[in-house]
């Protein structure tokens, strides 16, 4: 099994919980969003990436 999904997801909680800190922190909406945007990209990766396929 490769490391690369393990990365991605940890890539997708530190992206999460620096979306959260923008939040509180009052940040402009876009920033929050892209920050947001870039996690669910992330953690999109890794489960895509563990989905069985040809190879």
């Amino acid at each position: 099994m490769s490391f690369l999904p393990v990365v991605l997801f940890a890539l997708a909680g530190v992206l999460a919980g620096g979306a959260w800190s923008l939040h509180k922190q009052g940040a402009a909406r876009g920033a929050v969003g892209l920050v947001a945007v870039l996690a669910a990209l992330a953690a999109g990766g890794g489960v895509l990436w563990l989905i069985p396929g040809e190879g």
